[in-house]
């Protein structure tokens, strides 16, 4: 089975959840995005990092060096109180299209 890209919107906001569970870096936030859909959505390298940085550049997300686990140094991105409150918006509006596509397709 091939594995659904994501829409820029999309991955912006799947981004700001994985990061409402704490603090990561990118590596992380795609490979948590990947398991909790059982690899159904696929987060490249190239979408992923230019997703970050648009969040920083809305204030969004802040990010800072520290050492991995691993003793490399990795970028680790922090969500910030504009984006949780962005994201609650974000969250609310896909309920309402989730809901509606529901319905849609069951024809009620």
């Amino acid at each position: 089975m091939t594995r659904a890209a994501l829409g820029a919107g999309t991955l912006e906001m799947l981004i700001l959840k994985t990061l409402d569970t704490g603090v990561l870096h990118g590596y992380a936030i795609a490979q948590h995005i990947e398991r909790l859909s059982k690899d159904v959505l696929a987060v490249e390298q190239g979408s992923l990092y230019p997703a970050l940085e648009r969040l920083q550049a809305k204030g969004w997300v802040t990010s800072q060096w520290k050492a991995s686990p691993t003793g490399r140094q990795a970028r680790y991105y922090t969500i910030t109180a504009s984006g949780r409150k962005h994201l609650g918006a974000k969250k609310t509006e896909y309920d309402r299209v989730a809901l509606a596509v529901a319905r849609v397709m069951r024809g009620t």
